[in-house]
């Protein structure tokens, strides 16, 4: 699978949209994705006042001023830097963002569904009106991470979810959760674009997988923690508040607190890093300049909306993340449901959920360090990972109810999914140029996630 480069229409149309007037306001050398060193040249030749538009240009600079010994000398320094301060950070994130998700399926152990009288269809519905709002937040979310400032947007967003986390002690109706599940994932549409955001503004293409790796494996570390917390909490019977709320209550706070860390401490470019001297943030800069994805503006390119129409790539990684994401929605949102119907107890089926985030945190270190260590292995691995997946379904399919560890063992299968889900995000972050054309793909493949 190629590479999409930059072209010479794409360093022209960079140039271009840099020559802004000096009234307008500036536009962010976000290092998400970074020209050519020729495209640089180009920009360097504007004059003075159309430069003062273009923040981070004058750390490109800076850093064409520093010897090439020096670059690669202080370049594992930086490396660790950013490894310390940028990787917990979305390590943290995507942590609590999966417990979001999973919070709906540890409530359902308890008394959550026979409180707000969610019979029949009505859990069901709950369930899939996240994705609702999820679907209509995709294009509005990825239109905000390329217009503003990515961490700060993140930050807003991690605050506001919060509140609508703590606002679900208060629903008392089907009617009620219903809006707050529509507006919890409205809210968190846009945080797998950015993180991937974030990470690509930090990191060579060849330095990004393991990092990916890294964070969305705290899938699977969500997993574990929100299962020992719902675990504790259940038995928490004399509590002034049922056991589902707490776990709302808990999880909200937790989201909140994090929120204004998050915003605090999280760099949106390297021009942004406080803990990064004016020497480290040239450099930083210039180490992924040579990343060939096009200069990142606020301006939407139509001729890269065209690429990704008739790109069978974009299309490929769209139907990948349609597969996984129906995975994804059953197993984090019915497990507790399909585990009582094996016959378990409330609390029984929060404590058997334990292993399913291990698996999920070994499959995608391990898929990420092969993807990483052998070359044109990362379709390959996309493949084997969907299978044990499908043969859990069938398994809890075909198997009778008689049978329920083995029931249980098929659910646990079904998250070996986050596998493809890293592996997709890595070949679309790695494969595919230009920022609006990578815009694009990524609202495609959330809408059909």
């Amino acid at each position: 699978m190629q590479h999409k480069h930059t072209t010479g229409e794409d360093l022209e149309s960079a140039s271009a949209d840099a020559s802004l007037p000096s009234n307008t306001e500036k536009v962010p050398l976000h290092t998400t994705t970074s020209v050519s060193m020729h495209g640089f040249d180009e920009l360097r030749n504007l004059d003075e006042n159309q430069k003062k538009n273009i923040q981070g240009l004058e750390l490109f600079d800076e850093a064409r001023d520093i010897s090439y010994e020096e670059i690669e000398a202080m370049n594992s320094k930086i490396v660790r830097k950013l490894d310390l301060h940028i990787i917990p950070i979305l390590c943290v994130t995507y942590l609590l963002q999966f417990l979001d998700k999973l919070s709906l399926n540890y409530a359902a152990a308890y008394s959550f569904k026979e409180d707000l009288g969610l019979t029949g269809q009505r859990y069901s519905w709950v369930a899939a009106i996240f994705n609702f709002g999820y679907l209509a937040g995709s294009i509005p979310a990825n239109y905000l991470i390329q217009k503003y400032p990515v961490a700060k947007f993140t930050g807003i967003a991690i605050f506001i979810w919060s509140i609508l986390l703590l606002g679900h002690i208060g629903a008392t109706n089907y009617g009620g959760i219903l809006v707050l599940r529509f507006l919890l994932g409205l809210c968190e549409a846009g945080i797998s674009p950015s993180c991937m955001n974030i990470n690509a503004a930090f990191y060579k293409k060849s330095e990004q997988p393991l990092r990916m790796c890294i964070f969305l494996s705290f899938n699977g570390v969500a997993t574990m923690v929100g299962a020992l917390l719902s675990f504790g909490l259940g038995h928490a019977t004399h509590a002034a508040i049922k056991p589902w709320k707490l776990i709302f209550l808990t999880i909200g706070l937790l989201n909140f607190c994090w929120s204004i860390i998050f915003t605090w401490f999280c760099p949106s470019t390297p021009a942004d890093a406080r803990f990064l001297n004016e020497k480290e943030k040239a450099i930083a800069v210039e180490r992924v300049a040579h990343n060939y994805q096009g200069l990142k503006n606020d301006k939407l390119q139509f001729y890269q909306i065209r690429e990704a129409a008739m790109d069978l790539h974009c299309w490929f990684y769209a139907l990948v993340g349609m597969g996984v994401g129906v995975v994804n929605g059953g197993s984090s949102n019915f497990q507790s449901a399909l585990l009582k119907g094996f016959g378990f107890s409330g609390i029984s089926t929060t404590i058997l959920q334990l292993p399913t985030g291990a698996i999920e945190w070994v499959v995608v270190t391990a898929a990420g360090i092969i993807a990483i260590s052998f070359k044109n292995t990362r379709s390959i691995l996309l493949f084997l990972t969907c299978v044990p997946g499908t043969a859990g379904l069938i398994g809890i399919h075909v198997i009778p109810l008689s049978h329920k560890w083995a029931l249980v063992g098929c659910t646990w299968l079904q998250y070996i999914v986050g596998g493809p889900v890293i592996l997709s995000w890595i070949l679309l972050n790695a494969n595919v140029a230009g920022q609006t054309k990578r815009t694009i793909t990524n609202e495609v493949v959330s809408l059909v996630y």
